[in-house]
């Protein structure tokens, strides 16, 4: 059964554009466009609001749910194996899509299941099965709980990388630029003793998991190690540290690709980290809540 948008809106509370973009970000299970309007599932749950004012208001929500979390361990094998399988297909297609992969989430989901799609460039297909099988490699790291290393980030990039065969897995030799964007990366002879500092920074941080994640990832995405697939990498770097944290991966959104990408210009234009500390933030504010719902 589904609900118009001005039902869900009355429903909830909420204005009718705001339940308009939640359904376009993604954030309403089983919401479709049908039309110019959207049907929703009627039994679909208010979404949590991730828009906070403050980083310290963020991190103590945060805090509280994981707490809430945790008392609910352990989760069986049947349930992650359900929680990640949900959560592969989304993620693949919206961290590719980032990149430029032109599959839709229904196309990615096919191509994961062994489809081919049609008039789509096998580069596209190569994207998909390497992003699986790096998620699949760092939910092995997690049960391990395999310390973060230049070994380890290089055989992420590895898998990614499925459709570079000669680049896979090594720091790139040429100088890059990052188009459109206002930091340049490194040149390559500083790429070894930056990713060895930045390794030991964030090895050495006490700050709270959320800030320390988006320096690392800002700073891992400005070193800019590989000639392509960086971005894939990176974001799989961010939710590998997550989940040894006792976190759920988190998904950033092919609708929110110009905050993501505003929040790297806000760091090496004004030094301002906070842009992307609420953007991780907010992500897994949203995790938590679909993981409570579920086992609370």
């Amino acid at each position: 059964m589904f609900i118009t948008v001005k039902q869900a809106a009355e429903k909830w509370g909420i204005s009718d554009r705001r339940v308009r973009v939640l359904c376009s970000e993604g954030k309403i299970p089983g919401a479709c466009r049908q039309g110019r309007g959207w049907r929703i599932p009627a039994s679909a749950p208010k979404p949590p609001d991730g828009r906070f004012r403050t980083s310290d208001s963020i991190l103590k929500i945060i805090d509280e749910k994981k707490n809430r979390l945790d008392s609910c361990r352990p989760l069986t094998a049947g349930e992650i194996a359900r929680l990640t399988e949900e959560f592969t297909v989304e993620y693949t297609y919206n961290s590719n899509a980032i990149e430029g992969n032109t599959l839709t989430l229904r196309e990615t989901d096919m191509v994961l299941r062994g489809l081919t799609i049609d008039q789509k460039p096998l580069k596209d297909h190569l994207e998909a099965v390497g992003h699986k099988e790096a998620f699949d490699y760092v939910c092995e790291l997690v049960k391990k709980n395999v310390p973060l290393s230049e070994r380890i980030i290089k055989q992420i990039h590895y898998l990614v990388l499925s459709d570079k065969k000669d680049d896979r897995g090594i720091y790139r030799r040429v100088p890059v630029r990052i188009m459109g964007a206002y930091h340049e990366p490194v040149q390559p002879f500083l790429i070894q003793p930056s990713m060895e500092k930045l390794l030991m920074t964030y090895a050495g941080s006490t700050d709270h998991i959320v800030t320390k994640l988006a320096r690392f990832h800002i700073e891992f995405e400005g070193i800019h190690p590989f000639i392509d697939g960086n971005g894939r990498t990176g974001r799989l770097l961010v939710n590998l540290e997550l989940m040894k944290a006792g976190y759920p991966p988190i998904d950033i959104k092919f609708a929110d690709r110009m905050a993501y990408y505003n929040a790297f210009d806000e760091y090496y234009v004004n030094g301002n980290l906070s842009s992307m500390e609420k953007l991780i933030a907010g992500y897994i504010n949203m995790r938590l809540d679909q993981y409570l719902a579920m086992f609370e």
